[in-house]
């Protein structure tokens, strides 16, 4: 047991780099008298599914051992840290047992390459088969497809895996050749095509026989670091749109890079994580997948980096006031899903509700909208509420003064006193 423990402890916190963990999209049921719900502990994350839910992921990784020498990696095989590798077996008894006592929801399970790549997908696989056809487990299971391993397996485990994902790790073929000049690009994009021809090959046969296998039901996904090669924003939202459009992937997730080696091609080691960047990405990602923007459109040689002080949407309205203001009561529905302070919640009450009136602020406020962004591009019943003759520079210092000012509020100037 305290071998387990101490294995728990070193690939837990391994896999904790992996950003790409994420629940959303499976509808796999338990109709078979399954197991298990959730709770936190070592080795478990927090992860969001579609409608909203909180649920629980033992995220391991299978081994920390590795092949492989990326030197953005902590498990890079010329790294001097403490190696351990489960057996499947004590993977499959770890998810069971944690499942039983109400700690998960699921498992996230990855793995540094060992051996080859063939040799450590086939472990994964047999971790959820095992799970799935022994131990009757319904649980999600989200594996990471190792790039190089044969499509067999691959097919394998998108019968027993709810989501795989292949990350592509850096946003460009130089900045891989670069850091990890062991791997290429389309070795990493191999699997995630083969996965895709799969997952049409499947819908198609479902449309005309009955009994056609679950095949990766939440899809699958990726992760690309950042800050690490020196790649720009605009080449990282051209290739997840590019991936979103050409594999449908159900998410590209933004990882920004933790300073884990004193080398002089990564950044300084006691550099900052791009934490804003990283959010300003993931901000850029959710305004392609929804909002209809176009990568271009958000970045471009001029402006190559998402502004950290202000989000894609606002920036990108800030450059093109000549589209505003808006009637919010007239306005087509895409134009207005561009408003800054205006989501996706807030647009379909705005579309529902202008069916039986005309809109002011009120009723806009209480619908959700961001009255004190939204103000500067849209007019309504009531007329503009703010002038219109200020240029995007005093726009947007407004909007920073607003912000600031809020932030003020919710600290007391008792706190100077401790």
């Amino acid at each position: 047991m305290e071998r387990i423990q101490e294995k728990l402890a070193i690939l837990a916190d391994a896999a904790k780099y992996d950003a790409s963990c994420a629940s959303s999209g499976s509808n796999r049921k338990n109709e078979t008298k399954g197991l298990g719900n959730a709770h936190p502990g070592m080795g478990i994350c927090h992860s969001y599914t579609a409608d909203g839910r909180c649920v629980s992921l033992l995220k391991i990784l299978l081994t920390n051992v590795c092949i492989y020498d990326c030197a953005y990696c902590v498990s890079r095989k010329s790294n001097d840290i403490k190696r351990a590798a489960f057996t499947v077996q004590e993977v499959v008894d770890l998810t069971i047992n944690f499942y039983r006592r109400n700690y998960i929801e699921g498992l996230f399970l990855s793995s540094g390459i060992f051996k080859d790549p063939d040799y450590t997908m086939e472990r994964l696989v047999r971790v959820a088969k095992k799970l799935r056809t022994e131990h009757n487990f319904n649980g999600y299971i989200h594996l990471k497809a190792i790039p190089g391993a044969s499509d067999e397996l691959m097919r394998e485990a998108g019968l027993y895996a709810d989501r795989l994902s292949v990350n592509l790790e850096l946003p460009t073929e130089a900045g891989l050749k670069l850091l990890a000049p062991e791997k290429n690009r389309p070795a990493m994009i191999q699997p995630i095509r083969f996965l895709q021809n799969e997952i049409i090959r499947l819908e198609d046969e479902r449309k005309v026989l009955k009994k056609v296998p679950t095949f990766v039901p939440a899809g699958q996904s990726t992760q690309v670091i950042v800050g690490a090669a020196g790649e720009s924003d605009m080449e990282i939202m051209h290739l997840a749109s590019r991936f979103y459009q050409q594999f449908q992937l159900k998410r590209v997730y933004y990882s920004g890079y933790v300073p884990i080696s004193n080398d002089n091609r990564l950044p300084a080691l006691h550099s900052q994580v791009p934490l804003m960047r990283e959010n300003r990405l993931y901000q850029a990602d959710w305004l392609l997948r929804f909002y209809g923007f176009e990568p271009h459109e958000l970045l471009n040689e001029r402006h190559p980096n998402l502004d950290t002080d202000i989000d894609p949407k606002l920036s990108w309205a800030l450059r093109n006031l000549d589209s505003f203001p808006v009637d919010i009561n007239k306005a087509d529905k895409m134009l207005i899903a561009r408003v800054p302070g205006i989501g996706i919640e807030s647009l379909r009450k705005i579309c529902a509700a202008r069916m039986h009136g005309t809109l002011g602020w009120d009723q806009l406020k209480q619908m959700g909208v961001q009255i004190g962004k939204a103000r500067y591009f849209i007019t309504c019943k009531a007329g503009p509420l703010e002038r219109r003759d200020l240029t995007p520079e005093q726009i947007r210092q407004q909007l920073l003064a607003q912000s600031h000012s809020k932030w003020a509020k919710a600290h007391s100037p008792q706190l100077q006193l401790f």
